[in-house]
């Protein structure tokens, strides 16, 4: 089972994911306020308490965050609370198998990554993906999987 920790600029959305490829399944996932401010033991309380017995079955878990402050404490809890269960945090320097043709990739965050990097994943072809959250991201994936760039408007 993976857990999944999607940290944005609002909320916070934390996941349970059984299954791989075309058979992966989110079992359960929860919505919580993102703090900028919250310490690994706070997001440890909070997620055990969410996802109880289920903290035992965990075989892998990956995050990444748009405030890079809670990422930070995302990376502690992962080590302090569950230090055999295998992560990965999308962050800056990561590959994620989706070449980046921007004039500098590091300024691209990782939820645009993500959801570019999913979007080819599920079709395969060229795609246009959109985002709406507390910001709007607009953002190209060619037809050989690669990023093109996007843009960000205010959100909703």
């Amino acid at each position: 089972m993976l857990l999944a920790i999607d940290v944005r600029n609002t909320h916070t959305v934390v996941g349970l994911i059984t299954g791989t490829g075309d058979h992966a399944k989110v079992t359960q996932h929860w919505r919580i306020r993102t703090e900028s401010e919250v310490t690994a033991d706070e997001l440890a309380l909070t997620i055990e308490g969410l996802i109880g017995d289920d903290s035992e079955r965990l075989t892998g878990a990956t995050g990444l965050s748009t405030v890079p402050s809670v990422l930070h404490e995302v990376r502690i809890m992962l080590e302090q609370y569950w230090p055999s269960v295998p992560h990965v945090l999308i962050e800056p320097g990561v590959r994620t198998g989706i070449p980046l043709l921007v004039d500098n990739p590091k300024e691209v965050g990782a939820d645009r990554i993500v959801n570019c990097l999913a979007a080819y994943a599920k079709f395969s072809t060229a795609a246009i993906v959109v985002d709406f959250g507390s910001s709007i991201c607009v953002d190209v994936v060619s037809s050989k999987g690669e990023f093109l760039g996007g843009a960000i408007a205010p959100g909703v």
